[in-house]
């Protein structure tokens, strides 16, 4: 397997801080791709701004840097203009659900066909550490010395009731895991969420004592379970990771092309009257 041919090396070596868990969520990604044999003539990736939309910098495909928040929107667009081309927008927790959360829950209500991939670190790494809708209570950042009171939510329950198709949760410790759900989201005709739990020891995990990397990730290891597993039964504070939703809907541009056809049809009723 060679994923070199996905990348543009001479953007390396990358920004990432050591220990940094999007990485891990890149080699996935790739790895999916590459099992898919996709062509990446045809993969449109757009990211916003933050450690996490670094990777549209790493990748050989058509890619858009765009405003924080904005990722989704620029996306639509991109994907109502060219409905042939697969449209893949990775995310921080803060970009996708802080300024961008109005586009987030519209993407999924539309169900447009776009792979959305959220990286939650649960803070905003690039800026200093401050604390992200994901952080959750008692989460200690650098704009919350003496601990978060903001309740965090659950991004898969969310996508979910705005109307997504397909959502999984993954994390960086779930290697092959986290590949195999990156490949059924990219295959999915809907609106896909991929979360990943992603470590960031340099801001969340040094200031909450979690460790360093490796601690992170066994945390990840030891906080998760698989979805409806006996586990969580017996455990209810433990993560559920896989698939939670899989199903088909009518897919946005499908539904716009034929309000297209239809007015196309009534201006040449219209020219013949």
């Amino acid at each position: 397997m060679s994923i070199r041919k996905y990348i543009r090396s001479r953007f390396f070596p990358h920004i990432w801080c050591p220990g940094c868990g999007h990485g891990t969520v890149l080699n996935g990604l790739l790895r999916a791709m590459d099992a898919l044999n996709i062509n990446k003539n045809n993969v449109v990736m757009v990211s916003g701004i933050g450690c996490s939309s670094r990777i549209s910098g790493y990748v050989d495909f058509h890619t858009l840097h765009t405003l924080h928040g904005r990722a989704l929107a620029f996306a639509t667009g991109v994907k109502l203009s060219r409905p042939e081309l697969r449209l893949i927008v990775p995310m921080g927790d803060g970009d996708a659900l802080a300024i961008g959360g109005n586009h987030f829950i519209h993407a999924a209500r539309r169900n447009i066909d776009i792979t959305a991939i959220v990286m939650n670190n649960r803070v905003y790494g690039m800026t200093g550490g401050q604390y992200s809708p994901l952080s959750g209570e008692g989460v200690t950042a650098t704009t919350a010395p003496l601990g978060s009171i903001d309740r965090g939510f659950d991004v898969a329950a969310l996508a979910q009731a705005a109307g997504a198709t397909f959502v999984a949760r993954s994390t960086t410790y779930h290697v092959k895991e986290l590949s195999k759900v990156l490949m059924q989201a990219i295959e999915h005709k809907g609106f896909s969420v991929v979360e990943v739990l992603s470590q960031c020891p340099t801001y969340f995990g040094r200031k909450n004592k979690q460790g360093d990397a490796v601690a992170m990730m066994e945390g990840y290891k030891a906080g998760t379970t698989p979805v409806g597993s006996k586990a969580k039964q017996e455990n209810p504070a433990l993560i559920e990771r896989g698939v939670f939703v899989q199903r088909e809907a009518p897919e946005y541009c499908d539904e716009y092309g034929k309000v297209i056809e239809k007015a196309k049809a009534k201006a040449q009723a219209r020219a013949k009257a």
